[in-house]
Order: structure tokens, then C-alpha cells, then sequence
């Protein structure tokens, strides 16, 4: 019987090694898995490269571990936005390394390698300093940046609702980035609101299929 489901947020995040490339969704507060986070820190992997839209806010999820010194790298769009002292005090310091990547660029490159595709050219950063020591291609007049696939080791989501199967479904803006990392980690983990019976979703409702989750753990009211 297959059944992805797991006790604790601890059996979630087990396993994870220094030096893991880490997929954590979200846009701003919304749609992070903030619990995952925080049981990644007690799990202990240090060296992290962390791909995120967001650096995090105050002392929590994200923040709380980059404020720890367990982040190594952190690959994101809005490096400044909220509460991002923690990501701002790492970087003055220079123990944290910072990979600037547009927002569309950044959600491409993971769906390119969860696409099995070597990599893209875009428009977009062409002229700028974020296409520094990249191939560029002229395209119908347009300069052109290519732009390597971007895979995790392990990608941390929150859905609102899974099956035993590992199927998904999210809230609103809450889905953001959660569905392009789900398919491009090795190790898929996701926190949820609450499990429910198999076929109780609509199968036109699931946003995410069970084949790109490997582990359940439920955090909210029915946890």
C-alpha cells in the first residue's frame, strides 16, 4: 500500500547532507513551509545553497537558518524584502554567497531541468551584469542569455491538502512556486493543512500529481 505519509517533521527532513541544494517555495510569508525549515535546522545539515523567491524574514524558517550559519549560498529574486536582516547581516559579513536571478528566469530554469532540457537562452538580464561570463546569442535581432538548468536535492513545499498517494492541492497564491520545485528535486517534501481520503479531490483539482512527492507531513489544525 503506498502511503508517503510520515509522523513528524523530523522523519520529514531526515536524511539531508551538508552541502544539499535546497528548493524552498513561497512567495513573501505565502506558501513557505515554515515548519519544514525549522526542522531542517534541528535536523543539523550545514553548507546549505538555498533557492528561494525571498531571503526570508526575521528570525524564522529560512532566516532563522541563514542566521544559524548554515547557509552557504542563497540563489533568489528579492534578496530585500520584508524582515531580511538575517540575509543582510550573512552578506556585510561575507559568509553567505548571493546568486541574483530574475523571477521568471529562476521558475524556467528548475522546469527546464524537471523537462530533462540542458538549459534556455532569454532575453531577459541580456546587457547586464547578470549575464557576466554567460553565452549570449543573437535571436530575430534580440540578444539572448542562456541560462543552465537549476535542480534541488530537495525541495521543502506547503500544499493545503494531500492524499496518502502524495497528491496535492494549494490555496490561491499559496501554489506559487511549489508545483515547478516539486518536479525538480530529487526528494520532494511537503507540509500540509490536512491529509483527506483517496478520491476525495477532485482529480481536476490537483495541481501537483503524487509521482513528484516522496513525503507527507501534516502541520495544521489535524496534525
Amino acid at each position: 500500500m503506498i502511503d508517503k505519509q510520515v509522523k513528524t517533521t523530523a522523519d520529514a527532513v531526515a536524511g539531508v547532507r551538508d552541502g544539499s541544494t535546497v528548493l524552498v517555495a513561497g512567495f513573501g510569508a505565502v506558501g513557505v513551509a515554515d515548519h519544514l525549515l525549522d526542522a531542517l535546522h534541528e535536523q543539523g545539515a550545514r553548507e546549505l545553497t538555498i533557492v528561494a523567491n525571498n531571503s526570508g524574514n526575521g528570525d524564522y524558517g529560512l532566516a532563522r537558518l541563514i542566521n544559524s550559519g548554515r547557509v552557504r549560498k542563497v540563489i533568489c529574486s528579492y534578496p530585500r524584502s520584508g524582515d531580511y536582516s538575517a540575509f543582510l547581516k550573512a552578506y556585510r559579513a561575507k559568509s553567505l554567497e548571493l546568486e541574483l536571478v530574475p523571477q521568471g528566469t529562476i521558475s524556467e530554469r528548475m522546469r527546464c531541468h524537471a523537462a530533462g532540457l540542458g538549459g534556455f537562452f532569454s532575453p531577459v538580464s541580456a546587457g547586464t551584469k547578470l549575464a557576466e561570463g554567460k553565452e549570449t546569442r543573437e535571436i530575430d535581432g534580440r540578444l539572448h542569455v542562456f541560462e543552465k538548468p537549476l535542480k534541488g536535492d530537495i525541495a521543502l513545499l506547503k500544499a493545503n491538502k494531500a492524499d496518502r498517494w502524495g497528491n496535492l492541492t494549494y490555496i490561491k497564491s499559496a501554489r506559487n512556486f511549489n508545483p515547478v520545485m516539486a518536479m525538480a528535486a530529487e526528494l520532494t517534501v511537503v507540509e500540509v493543512d490536512q491529509m483527506v481520503e483517496l478520491g476525495e479531490m477532485d482529480p481536476e483539482a490537483v495541481v501537483t500529481p503524487s509521482i513528484f512527492v516522496d513525503r507527507i507531513v501534516v502541520v495544521g489544525a489535524n496534525a
